[in-house]
């Protein structure tokens, strides 16, 4: 029997079906003879519309034990009664309609598509007209725009959080290149990327922390943004990052609050606190009451700071918190002890003054810079004046600072190496952009005092250096500075 004989005025049909010998057709003439003449159907012949339970004629390919959210039994056909909705838990609704070469009915394959549901939890369609499904001529699924606004509008939904997951992975290309990135990372990425981090900035991440990368964007974002209502620099949440990615898993009412109330018990002010953070944002890593408080009783009761001294000692060297104090403390005095008879008062003024004295290295630090002083004629005790006024000595180069100034010193200055025990600030400062140029200024203008240059010209602020030695305006000795600069620049460059 020809489909144009059952329904004539079905436009609809024929389109649909172009090809009389395709299988969907040899489908539709099963169903129209077996189905079609009940008279449940026969109801519907003037809805101008075909309408199918299934886009496969075999129903066991169709989960049969499924249940509703009341835990009735549902049909594995599709029903008309909303109150039968298939239940979110369910995934299984339609299935390929060409399962692939090599298929068995038998075999249990099941291709899973969310149900749709509507804000009470029933069927998207179920206001809006009868839940149905038309089949047009390749076997697809077509609805009807007018009947079925909902199911567009939930269509159109998932295609753009397609779009959006083929942009991400677009976007992390080469990240996915290098490591094993989960797709849920993808808001947390974006959000960090904010901050300046990049591909190579998460690799390291990855390297140093993996779980950091897991974090919920919430979680993070509530973190960081709480960092930088304490001080925290937004520049410089990335450096932070880097350095202690484990920062994100840190939460803020159990961690991030007790660390930042205890540095505030520490008498250190609102303003610094962001910059010890940015310092060392291991900080974080250790428990209050088991390691930070018993370092600072150790800085006091043993290694005898003042208390009113602490705040500034933890501010020139927030380190000094995370490090092994007790190690470092005993070596460091012992050397000094032994090496420069240096009594503990003195060790303890250096500490205060320039805490990193305590992360110096013996070997490669304090001792080759005590070792220099001595070549150029000073005595154990000149060198522990020295280092008691300016401990800074010891983290200076020794070929690009300490050397050329004591060359300057004694070539250009005419000055002995007993000067500096009187004066150990000359070593502290720029050669190129306070000493040169204030001692060359002065010869140009004849104010230099005959014979040694006085190397009390060199402490004072420019405005005060032109007022008490120059006589002369600041703005003259800025300009002859830089003529200076570039002429030694230039001379720099033909040497090269």
């Amino acid at each position: 029997m020809a489909i144009s004989s059952l329904y004539p005025s079905n436009s609809l049909l024929n389109s649909l079906f172009p090809n009389p010998s395709s299988t969907y057709f040899e489908t539709l003439k099963v169903y129209l003879h077996d189905g079609l003449n009940s008279p449940r159907r026969r109801r519907r012949r003037t809805s101008g519309r075909f309408a199918v339970s299934s886009s496969h004629s075999n129903p066991k390919i169709l989960k049969s034990n499924r249940r509703s959210r009341f835990g009735r039994r549902l049909s594995p056909y599709d029903s008309d009664n909303e109150n039968e909705a298939i239940d979110d838990d369910d995934d299984d609704d339609w299935v390929d309609d060409d399962p692939g070469p090599g298929y068995d009915d038998d075999d249990k394959l099941k291709h899973k598509s969310k149900a749709a549901t509507n804000g009470n939890g029933g069927s998207m369609y179920s206001r809006m007209g009868r839940k149905q499904k038309i089949i047009n001529g390749n076997g697809k699924v077509m609805l009807d725009r007018n009947d079925y606004t909902g199911v567009y509008q939930t269509s159109n939904a998932k295609g753009k959080e397609k779009e959006a997951g083929k942009s991400s992975k677009n976007k992390y290309r080469h990240l996915l290149e290098e490591i094993d990135v989960d797709e849920k990372w993808f808001p947390l990425l974006d959000y960090l990327t904010t901050f300046g981090l990049k591909d190579s900035h998460f690799i390291q991440m990855y390297g140093r922390h993996m779980p950091s990368l897991q974090i919920n964007v919430t979680a993070a974002q509530e973190r960081l943004e709480f960092l930088m209502s304490v001080g925290v620099k937004n520049k410089d949440i990335k450096k932070i990052l880097m350095r202690q990615p484990q920062i994100l898993q840190y939460t803020v009412e159990n961690n991030l609050k007790s660390h930042v109330a205890f540095l505030s018990s520490l008498g250190i002010q609102d303003a610094r606190i962001g910059q010890i953070i940015t310092a060392t944002p291991s900080i974080f890593s250790y428990s209050v009451e088991n390691s930070l408080k018993p370092t600072v009783r150790y800085l006091i009761e043993e290694v005898g700071i003042k208390t009113s001294d602490l705040s500034k000692v933890v501010q020139l060297s927030p380190q000094i918190l995370v490090q092994r104090i007790d190690n470092s403390w005993n070596a460091r005095y012992r050397f000094l002890t032994k090496e420069l008879g240096a009594p503990r008062d003195n060790i303890v003024k250096m500490v205060t003054k320039h805490p990193q004295l305590l992360h110096y290295s013996i070997e490669d630090g304090l001792l080759p810079r005590i070792n220099f002083l001595r070549s150029i004629g000073m005595h154990n005790s000149d060198i522990l004046k020295v280092s008691t006024s300016l401990t800074q000595v010891f983290s200076l180069s020794l070929e690009g600072n300490l050397k050329p100034k004591y060359l300057y010193l004694v070539n250009e200055l005419k000055n002995e190496v007993k000067s500096l025990t009187k004066y150990p600030t000359y070593l502290s400062l720029s050669l190129d952009q306070r000493i040169r140029p204030r001692h060359r200024f002065l010869v140009a203008l004849k104010k230099a005092p005959k014979g040694p240059f006085p190397l009390s010209s060199f402490v004072p602020t420019d405005e005060s250096f032109c007022q008490q030695w120059a006589g002369t305006s600041v703005d003259k000795y800025l300009a002859f500075r830089q003529r200076l600069l570039l002429k030694d620049l230039a001379k720099k460059y033909e040497r090269s």
